[in-house]
């Protein structure tokens, strides 16, 4: 069983290699990361870990048993007690329940670990395996959005009522 963690330096090998993995695959649904991306990698995983170290940001890998990463699952712009969330997994991986199941553990440790009670989303509308994780984790439709000039769908899950089955960092 895959496990989520919080990203760390250690991870940047795994992590690099995810993003290019599946680049091609990511773009069909979210916008590209682009090339400065990929050629300033380390800078721009030493800037997250700076904001995850200051709280503004969580950022949590699914790894899997051969240490490969399977997944993301990010909590980014916290404050007042909110965050914004933002997840995608390997399309080797897609189709598993994982990012269902990541998402989820995500809210606990929102709730229970960083002490938020609300989480934000977003996705574009012809995302449909997107749509389902977030209402299968218990998020709401709020309105509409556009999301690089793409038609999109924003999305609530408030966690008053939120229960922790698992939560392992």
């Amino acid at each position: 069983m895959p496990e989520l963690q919080l990203l760390r330096l250690d991870h940047a090998p795994a992590l690099l290699a995810f993003e290019r993995e599946n680049r091609a695959y990511f773009a069909a649904s979210v916008p590209d990361r682009g090339e400065d991306y990929f050629a300033r990698f380390d800078e721009r995983l030493h800037d997250l870990l700076a904001e995850q170290e200051a709280g503004v940001c969580h950022f949590h890998v699914l790894v899997g048993v051969a240490g490969e990463v399977l997944g993301r699952v990010n909590l980014v712009d916290v404050a007042d007690g909110g965050a914004d969330l933002g997840y995608r997994v390997a399309q080797r991986a897609a189709g598993r329940g994982l990012a269902t199941s990541a998402v989820r553990e995500v809210c606990g440790l929102a709730v229970n670990g960083y002490g938020l009670t609300t989480l934000r989303a977003a996705t574009t509308v012809d995302n449909a395996a997107s749509r389902a994780v977030l209402s299968r984790a218990g998020f709401t439709l709020t309105g509409t959005t556009r999301l690089s000039g793409r038609p999109g769908l924003t999305f609530l899950r408030t966690l008053t009522d939120f229960s922790v089955t698992r939560v392992t960092l």
